[in-house]
């Protein structure tokens, strides 16, 4: 067979993937970073097909560093439900999950650090934290970094997703954030649901104009000084827009970058 339903060809598509995650192995990772060379970042993911985020933006931004990932679709699949049934969102069972997983990259294969790579999920950074705590394993939520930017920024924030559930946990973290800093936030919020579908496609490309339009249909009625994009998966705008300020005039923040050089923060102090 040479070529798969989905139209693509799958010696490419399994030989680019490869390449990126590789194959599993008992050995510590080496980098330019004495540092970082060697650790181990445990990922919690809301899904499995995330886990190629986690990977590609972990061994990116850190070089020498581990990236063991963890994660399946039910997990994604229970919130998204709960947030359709206007249940709580996410569900303590999905909370409970994530502390789990944490505990279960410990034991496992003894992680220096772990990241809850969800937004939707980020309701469970203070449970996981718990959890790992009496191991001395910190938990890194990958938007914390992000939004301890845009709130310092002191200027309006469009924060942009692309997934509903995400919406109210992203919105609530931002809050969190702004009250732990001292500052005031303010912020408008847009849901692009086309470029999630859009994502699911395959359309890389036409996920991330969707977006750009998104935030220039904002800029030009309403004032903005800061774009924040909710989702580790919306961190594939960069490929389009590298240098966004000269495209945009404000600092567009994914946590595909922000997140990931946190976590080297905090590595790098084990």
């Amino acid at each position: 067979m040479s070529q798969l339903p989905f139209g693509v060809d799958p010696i490419r598509l399994f030989s680019d993937y490869m390449k990126v995650t590789g194959v599993p192995a008992p050995v510590p990772e080496r980098g330019a970073d004495p540092r970082l060379s060697g650790k181990k970042l445990g990922v919690v993911n809301g899904a499995s097909w995330i886990s190629l985020w986690s990977t590609y933006f972990g061994k990116t931004m850190l070089p020498g560093v581990k990236i063991i990932n963890v994660g399946n679709e039910a997990v994604q699949l229970n919130f998204m439900q709960a947030h359709s049934q206007g249940l709580a969102c996410p569900p303590q069972i999905n909370i409970d999950l994530f502390c789990r997983y944490a505990r279960d990259l410990y034991d496992l294969h003894r992680v220096d650090a772990v990241m809850i790579s969800c937004s939707t999920m980020n309701r469970a950074f203070r449970e996981v934290s718990e959890t790992m705590k009496p191991l001395g394993v910190p938990v890194v939520q990958i938007d914390e970094a992000m939004m301890e930017r845009a709130v310092s920024a002191e200027g309006r924030i469009l924060v942009v997703a692309t997934h509903g559930p995400t919406v109210k946990s992203t919105r609530a973290l931002l809050q969190e954030t702004a009250d732990r800093l001292g500052k005031k936030v303010d912020f408008v919020g847009a849901t692009v649901e086309e470029a999630f579908e859009l994502l699911g496609q395959g359309k890389i490309a036409e996920h991330n104009q969707a977006i750009a339009e998104t935030i220039r249909d904002v800029q030009s009625r309403d004032q903005v000084d800061v774009v924040v994009l909710a989702q580790l998966s919306m961190s594939v705008f960069s490929f389009s827009f590298p240098e966004p300020v000269q495209g945009f005039g404000v600092p567009v923040l994914n946590s595909g970058q922000s997140g990931f050089a946190r976590a080297g923060e905090i590595l790098r102090q084990q």
